[in-house]
């Protein structure tokens, strides 16, 4: 199954992991690769789930992008954020065919895509063989490719309606990051 959650509105990563969450509590064991957050600390980062039967834990969370791209102060060369974002393309696709994960999420890899990091196409190629493998794969973040959508299963669209952010408030550390 392909869900992915999109949109401009909040929850979008929340959504996903509440989605491990859910799988975790039933067994299943799930990992979450994220394509921009990096460097900046948010709230899932220290979630630690782990059971007797699974040495190497149910949930796994791995930042792999370099931050946002272009936005809130980042300097970094294109490049940088091109090569972390195709690094996590490739670990996660080695970690799907692994055999050790039931459930996979791909957090932000829209707004990779869509950034022109990594390649619609070489999501697809990932894609394919992983989803022999696994029983979930998440998709998330803004401006989900339709050809993404098109292939999903299931696809949730995240609006803003209101959003203190909006108000010149800012995020708030164990709410929105």
């Amino acid at each position: 199954m392909l869900y992915i959650f999109t949109g401009n509105g909040k929850g979008k990563t929340t959504a996903a992991l509440g989605q491990a969450l859910r799988a975790v509590g039933e067994g299943k064991r799930a990992l979450m690769v994220q394509f921009i957050k990096g460097p900046w600390k948010s709230g899932e980062d220290t979630v630690e789930i782990k059971s007797p039967e699974f040495s190497e834990g149910k949930f796994k969370l791995v930042k792999m992008g370099k931050g946002f791209v272009g936005i809130l102060g980042d300097k970094l060369p294109r490049e940088e954020h091109r090569k972390a974002a195709e690094e996590a393309l490739d670990y996660a696709k080695k970690e799907a065919e692994s055999g050790r994960w039931d459930f996979l999420i791909l957090d932000e890899i829209n707004n990779a895509v869509f950034l022109n990091l990594i390649s619609k196409e070489k999501v697809f190629e990932m894609l394919r063989p992983a989803s022999n493998k696994l029983q979930v794969i998440v998709l998330t973040g803004r401006d989900a490719p339709q050809e993404f959508i098109d292939h999903a299963d299931l696809v949730t669209e995240m609006h803003d309606i209101k959003h203190p952010y909006n108000q010149g408030v800012k995020g708030k550390r164990g709410l929105e990051y």
